[in-house]
């Protein structure tokens, strides 16, 4: 039998024996005078009450560990302090899953929504919805007192047709002038060429052939004076902007008219009504809208991410939503928005948020828009890496982190970088992936001051608190 057969058969023995005394001492079977004696303080105190309750397994397991502890002073004290090395709690390094997960929160709406309000200062006389209705695309939803805006289109189709007419009137008296113009400056054409003649021969004086010059000049510029549209003399433009202008006052106050029966824009659900009958649209009570629809076919949660945190955010990433209308039960999303720019987070700081919109995954869900849910986003996943506590990680002079394993009893540290960061595993990435191997041993936790080549002994954490 080798030592390790050995040791492991000492210490089953060892357990064994301290489980026979302890049986004992709680059943009160021991012989001789302890028959007679009360229990001891040990039946007294809960972890020895508990023991009865351990199985085998878990018996050995902690008389192993009370012996390897009692061995490690006994053998520093009997070499008189001679250095065995640090003892440090180790776990056996493996390849496993491993989550990073963001946690946001906000609050939960219609995919599409709109608050209905109007600018017409006119008296609402009907109201055909109630909170909760489901309304249709251009299904009317209220109606307002028309008889003002009837009479303004009246007149504003009036001014209309005037400035049409007399645009119409002009054109025809600036044709008419303009042919004139045009026969007259042909005639001035014809005697100032005669003229010219005449002057040539000596047959009239200078003063007649100016007098020639001046009519045929005039002639000219009365023609030039005329708007020619097509060629024909037109009214100028200023009748066309007289037009143009009541033109649009006229189909402003259609419009005006035509709101006076508000449709709503969206197929939704009605989920506020702020008016009442006999209210003016323009005025509703705190500058609330006469009445508010959302599409709650289809939810999205509205979420702020920091802008530390933005970078992980892509789009299509998977959210397990919950809240507390939901009790236990989660809902699934999707992140589908992610705001090109973004915003002050408020309150003072002067960090930077990003929003984001994660939609809601079916129809049938217990979330109602206006709560507050709370969503975990899947940022990252990995099926197979190698995974430490955080506590594992050491940060080394240069700035970086390293993990340190135990081999031959003296530390070796290995530098790594991070991965997927888990809420207590972080995933580690070696500069060279040989230098890990799945089962080396690594030292969980309170290795800061831990050198290359140091002594040390290593002692496994228990499977409960490696898991």
């Amino acid at each position: 039998m080798d030592d390790q057969q050995k040791n492991g058969t000492d210490i089953e023995t060892e357990a064994a024996a301290i489980d026979r005394q302890i049986q004992a001492i709680m059943e009160g079977q021991g012989t001789g005078d302890e028959k007679k004696r009360r229990p001891s303080a040990a039946g007294r105190i809960p972890f020895f009450r508990s023991w009865k309750t351990y199985s085998r397994r878990k018996k050995i397991a902690a008389a192993a560990v009370l012996l390897l502890f009692i061995f490690f002073i006994l053998s520093r004290c009997g070499k008189g302090g001679s250095d065995m090395g640090t003892a440090v709690s180790v776990i056996q390094l493996k390849k496993q899953p491993i989550q990073e997960k963001l946690a946001v929160s906000g609050p939960v709406s219609g995919t599409d929504s709109v608050d209905v309000v109007s600018n017409i200062h006119a008296e609402i006389t009907a109201l055909n919805v109630k909170e909760g209705d489901k309304v249709s695309k251009g299904q009317i939803l209220a109606v307002l007192d028309s008889t003002d805006l009837e009479r303004e289109v009246a007149i504003a189709k009036n001014a209309y047709d005037q400035a049409v007419v007399q645009k119409q009137e002009k054109d025809k008296s600036e044709a008419l002038g303009y042919e004139k113009a045009v026969q007259d400056y042909q005639k001035a054409q014809t005697d100032h060429a005669r003229n010219s003649q005449l002057f040539a021969a000596g047959g009239i004086t200078q003063a007649a052939m100016e007098e020639s010059a001046n009519a045929l000049n005039d002639a000219r510029r009365l023609v030039e004076g005329y708007t020619v549209v097509d060629g024909k003399g037109a009214a100028d433009p200023s009748y066309e902007l007289q037009i143009n202008s009541a033109a649009y006052e006229l189909e402003k106050k259609e419009e005006e008219l035509e709101n006076t029966q508000i449709k709503s824009t969206i197929d939704g659900t009605v989920v506020r009504v702020n008016s009442k009958v006999g209210q003016f649209a323009d005025k509703v009570e705190d500058d609330k809208p006469i009445l508010s629809i959302e599409n709650l076919e289809q939810l999205e949660l509205e979420i702020k991410v920091s802008e530390y945190s933005i970078g992980k955010i892509q789009l299509g990433q998977k959210a397990v939503i919950s809240a507390d209308i939901l009790g236990e039960e989660t809902e699934e999303g999707e992140v589908v928005k992610i705001s090109p720019t973004g915003e002050e987070k408020g309150g003072g700081s002067t960090e930077r948020v990003i929003p984001i919109t994660i939609r809601i995954d079916g129809q049938d869900t217990k979330l109602i828009a206006g709560i507050t849910a709370r969503a975990e986003i899947l940022v990252d996943s990995s099926d197979s890496a190698f995974a430490v506590p955080v506590t594992a990680l050491i940060n080394t002079p240069d700035g970086g982190d390293a993990i340190a394993v135990v081999e031959n009893g003296k530390i070796r540290l290995i530098p790594v970088k991070t991965g997927i960061d888990g809420d207590v595993m972080v995933e580690v990435i070696p500069a060279d992936s040989s230098q890990l191997e799945e089962g080396m041993q690594v030292v969980a936790g309170g290795g800061a001051g831990l050198t290359d080549g140091q002594a040390v002994t290593a002692l496994p954490q228990s499977q409960e608190a490696s898991s």
